[in-house]
């Protein structure tokens, strides 16, 4: 026998408490129509996520998960989408004098031409088609 059991003890034990849970519990399963209500309900004017979640029965912290799993499903293209293609428009030919003239590059190489609205892209045969597409994203965001 050890020295501090043969102490004598003033106080005695806390009473512990002990909860058994029956049945399913909380844990609840929620279809994706029924989670994009609740989220679409968190983002309308004048709620908070905070009582939106208390009225369903979430924590804040499941709701903001939802609304973030939302918005990164909306930024990642959809993987059977199909690929675009931009609309060629095709003209009448033209008297040779009334055609407009790209000048030609100082290499004599060959030159592409593409018109958005008021602004168009000069690029010569061989450009990096990734500084080309960054290019065309630009003048799209910036042209009506």
């Amino acid at each position: 026998m050890s020295d501090t059991e043969l102490l004598h003890k003033s106080k005695p034990e806390p009473v512990r408490r002990l909860e058994v849970f029956t049945g399913t519990g909380r844990r609840r399963v929620w279809t994706a129509e029924q989670k994009a209500q609740i989220v679409a309900e968190s983002c309308g004017d004048g709620e908070t996520v905070t009582a939106v979640a208390r009225r369903h029965g979430l924590t804040p912290q499941q709701l903001f998960g939802w609304r973030r799993q939302t918005s990164r499903q909306a930024l990642r293209p959809a993987e059977h989408d199909t690929p675009a293609f931009a609309a060629v428009v095709v003209e009448e030919r033209r008297p040779a004098e009334a055609a407009p003239v790209a000048p030609v590059a100082p290499s004599g190489s060959q030159m592409i031409e593409i018109v958005i609205g008021a602004a168009t892209v000069r690029a010569t045969v061989g450009i990096d088609p990734t500084w080309l597409g960054d290019v065309l994203r630009a003048v799209k965001a910036v042209v009506p």
